[in-house]
């Protein structure tokens, strides 16, 4: 009864922070003269609809002659909402919008419960609220699929820490349905496992657990290879949408070009914002977390600034590596109450605000 009390503050915590940003995007967008309604199908949404409601194969050509072909996007989201929509008569989108609710529900679930594992549940809720209030946080309410992956990685985690072998991996092989960085969930069960191994080498689960929780990734590659007819089939559909693996030079390039381009005080912003990544990847390690926590958020890290593409969305791409958070949670959990309170109510205005402009403007390209 405790746990369920727990959890339960931690979904009303995310549900309040969450109306407050969908007032604060509605009011925004009336300003901006932009249909709110509009702005949940927009983008990606549009290509995981039409994958729900036609299958695979539809390809656009860009304006510079690129092919964008709808491979680029992985499957799970969209079978989900076919789905839905088979069941309930829901329009694609509005199913899409249904499993993102769900998911980050089942999310702030599984973070607070992972966090709570380690620390203290005030520890954990104000991880939760920081996760819940990012800017870029605004996305998991649109037919998007960062909130189904977040709650897929966060109880993947979960799981992988009590040991759970079979049921952490089978997660682990979902996430790796639902987006490229679902490897870096296999990768966190992976190392978590053979560290186990070398202690009880005879445990079966965490044998096949090491087999089954890159399947969900590995499949999907197999699957677009074959379409496109060669091995490295997704790879080159991701290149012609300019995401491609390049060990960081792109990123390095484009973080030159504002000093090149006298935009000098972006660029400085830019390295000052990687700095501190750097520094809370240095803070997750010293609070001595669980391996599976720490191998996960380092490889979303390390995923995301080795692959080209439109950095404006690197902060998107980061958005599920909710362990960043608690070395923060850690500098502000000491505060007195209502100072606590004040400054997460600030957080969540400015932030909220931020995101709201961020999504009737040039929106998570």
């Amino acid at each position: 009864m405790k746990k369920l009390r727990s959890s339960g503050s931690a979904i009303l915590l995310f549900l309040s922070i969450k109306a407050t940003s969908l007032l604060i995007l509605l009011f925004v967008s009336h300003i901006r003269g932009i249909r709110f309604a509009h702005i949940f199908s927009r983008w990606d949404a549009q290509w995981y609809r039409r994958i729900a409601e036609n299958g695979y194969g539809h390809i656009v050509i860009a304006a510079d002659g690129r092919h964008l072909s709808d491979y680029a996007f992985f499957p799970l989201y969209p079978m989900l909402e076919r789905l839905i929509h088979s069941l309930t008569g829901m329009s694609f989108i509005s199913s899409g919008l249904l499993i993102s609710v769900i998911s980050s529900i089942l999310a702030v679930v599984a973070i607070f419960t992972v966090v709570k594992s380690r620390f203290s549940d005030r520890f954990a809720l104000i991880t939760v609220a920081l996760w819940t209030a990012l800017p870029v946080g605004l996305v998991t309410t649109l037919a998007y699929s960062e909130a189904l992956f977040t709650a897929l990685a966060a109880f993947s985690i979960l799981k992988t820490i009590e040991k759970r072998w079979i049921t952490a991996s089978l997660l682990a092989a979902l996430a790796g349905l639902t987006r490229p960085t679902g490897l870096a969930v296999a990768l966190s069960v992976i190392f978590a496992a053979v560290l186990h191994l070398k202690e009880s080498k005879f445990d079966l689960k965490a044998w096949l657990a090491i087999l089954i929780a890159p399947l969900g990734w590995l499949s999907y590659m197999a699957f677009v290879a074959r379409r496109v007819g060669s091995w490295n089939g997704y790879f080159l559909i991701t290149s012609d949408w300019g995401n491609s693996i390049d060990g960081g030079v792109s990123f390095f390039k484009w973080i030159l070009h504002f000093f090149s381009s006298g935009k000098a005080l972006e660029g400085v912003l830019i390295v000052g914002a990687l700095a501190i990544l750097i520094y809370l990847i240095v803070d997750l390690w010293s609070l001595r977390v669980a391996v599976p926590i720490l191998i996960y958020s380092l490889a979303i890290v390390v995923l995301a600034l080795i692959t080209s593409g439109y950095f404006g969305s690197k902060y998107r791409y980061l958005l599920p590596v909710f362990p960043l958070l608690m070395p923060l949670s850690k500098r502000i959990a000491s505060l007195e109450g209502k100072l606590l309170l004040s400054l997460l109510v600030a957080l969540t205005l400015t932030s909220s605000f931020i995101g709201a402009l961020w999504l009737t403007g040039s929106g998570p390209l």
